[in-house]
This record gives structure tokens, sequence and C-alpha cells, in this order.
């Protein structure tokens, strides 16, 4: 009986390959669970919220502002019939309540459009002399070296330490006897005297962030002082100058207090606060005559911030010296 060859191993597998794993075999693991830490937490409340928050937030900035240029273009019957509502149809609108507004006080209007101007000659004139006398005087303390000069912001913020209504009676004393009680220029004169101070602050911080190298350069290239404040210094420093020049305007043209002490026997020279004021305290004034004069007075402030917007947030300096 021939003898059997023993059966032969079967061939090792190859080195290095993955060793076989059964599907049964209990080392196997499925995907990790995922873990909700901290962090991922906080971004997904962030991520929902925001937008609720931004709604309601534009929600309840922008409804008073609706509400009262709605009020100013409702015809009087229909406001009286339905206040409440919100989306009235196109036959209740009307402009002829600006019409009433702006039209002189000798044909039954208001007389807006005269306080509109008188409004604007005071508030460009106080923004001119303001920027006249703060430009040069922010650049300065900026910039050159005197006694007193670490102490000089002090003093210019110690100018708002003193409330408004107590400089009223004194200047009202002063101006009456100097025979200019009444007068728009007296008015322009105290509120550059109100607004040139913070103005120099607020300048001469700008100025500060201005890298002196720039200004070297151009004097090493033969610049003058003046030149260099004209051409270099005043074009970088546009924003801070464009903002500063919105803040005044908006303190000079919403002025009650002064105005009033001033200019209360003179309606002609009357300002737009003013005006708005005299129809808040009458009660034979519509109501959508009084909104149609609040719109008038905030519209020229809403239109100059979007028209300045890109000077307020650009970043005028970024690039001006390569390092």
């Amino acid at each position: 009986m021939a003898d059997l060859a023993p059966a032969r191993p079967a061939p090792p597998a190859p080195s290095g390959g993955p060793p076989a794993v059964s599907s049964g075999s209990p080392g196997r693991r499925g995907p990790r669970p995922r873990r909700w830490t901290r962090d991922a937490v906080e971004n997904r409340a962030i991520a929902v919220l925001r937008p609720l928050v931004i709604a309601a937030l534009l929600a309840f900035t922008l409804f008073p502002f609706y509400y009262m240029a709605l009020l100013s273009v409702r015809d009087l019957s229909a406001l009286v019939a339905a206040p409440a509502r919100l989306l009235p149809a196109l036959s209740e609108l009307t402009v002829a309540t600006y019409a009433d507004v702006l039209a002189p006080t000798a044909e039954g209007g208001q007389g807006f459009l005269r306080l509109i101007a008188n409004s604007g000659v005071i508030a460009l004139g106080t923004v001119a002399l303001t920027l006249l006398f703060a430009i040069p005087g922010a650049y300065a303390v900026s910039r050159l070296r005197f006694p007193g000069r670490r102490h000089v912001d002090a003093l210019f913020l110690a100018v708002y330490l003193f409330p408004s209504i107590l400089l009223a009676v004194p200047l009202f004393v002063f101006f009456t006897r100097a025979g200019l009680r009444g007068a728009l220029g007296a008015l322009l004169l105290v509120y550059v005297s109100q607004t040139v101070a913070v103005s120099i602050y607020v300048l001469r911080n700008y100025f500060a962030t201005i890298p002196a190298s720039v200004e070297e350069a151009a004097a090493i290239d033969g610049a003058s002082r003046w030149v260099t404040l004209r051409r270099i210094t005043l074009p970088l420093a546009a924003p801070a100058i464009v903002s500063n020049a919105l803040f005044v305007f908006m303190i000079a043209w919403n002025e009650f207090l002064f105005a009033l002490l001033f200019l209360v026997e003179d309606r002609p020279r009357w300002t737009v606060s003013l005006g708005l004021s005299q129809l808040a305290g009458s009660i034979e004034v519509p109501t959508t005559v009084l909104m149609a004069g609040s719109v008038i007075l905030t519209l020229p402030i809403v239109v100059l911030f979007f028209a300045s917007e890109r000077l307020l947030t650009g970043g005028l300096t970024a690039g001006a010296e390569k390092g």
C-alpha cells in the first residue's frame, strides 16, 4: 500500500497585509458618536440667535421712523377712522401735508421752508467755523511740544462739566446788552463755542494715530508744515473730519435751548427745532402736520449720514506707510 503524502500547509499571508478579521469579530468598531462640546453648542446657538436678534433690533429701530413717515402721508380722515393701520390703501396717501408744512405763513402754511434755510445757514456756518479753529488746534496739540501739553485734553473736556442751562442766563444777558439778541450770528457764536472744544479733542486723538514718518518724509522733500498739513495730513484724516463735521452739524441742527432764548421774539428767524416745538405745543395742529415736520427735521441728518458713510467707515490711512 503506497504511503500517502502529508498535506502541504497553506501558504502564509503576504507580509504587511492587514490581518483577516471575521465579520463577527468583537474587535471591529462602528463610527464614534458625535460629542456635543461647549464650543459646538455656543456656535450653534449663535448661528440660530444672530438673525433673530438682528431682525428684532431692526424692527425696534426702524418701526418708529416708519410709523412717523406713514402718519405724515396719510389723509387725516382716514387716520382718524383707522389710526393703527400699518398698511393703508394707496387712496389714503397724500403729500398735501408737506405742502402745508412748507408753505409760507402768509399763505396759511407753517413756513418750514424758511425755517429750514435758517437752520441750514446756522448749522453749516457752525461746521465751517468749528473746523476752521479745531483742525489747526488739534494738529498743534498732537504734533507740537509746549508747556502744559499733557493737560490740554483735561481743559477741553472741563468745558462740558458746566451744563448748558448754567451758561444760558449769562449769555442771554450779554447778547441782550450788546444788542445781538435775535441775530443769527450770535447764535452761531454760541454753537461754535460749545463744539470747538470737543472737536479739538476728537481730531487730536486721530491726528496722533497718523504716522509721523509720513510727515517727516514730506519735510525731507522740502514741504513746509502748512503744505504737509494741507496735502498729506488732512486727506489722511478725512474720515475723522467728516464724522466730526456730521456731529457738529447734528448739534447745531437739533439745538433748541439757545435758539429759544435768542430767536423766540422774531419768528422769521426761527430754526426748524423751534417750528417743530410750536407744532407740538398747539392743539389745533393735526398729527399729520406734526409728523411731517418731524420727518423734515430728521431727513437731512439721515441723508448726510448715508452720503458720508464711505468716508466714515473707510480706513484711508491703510497703506500710507510701507514698512
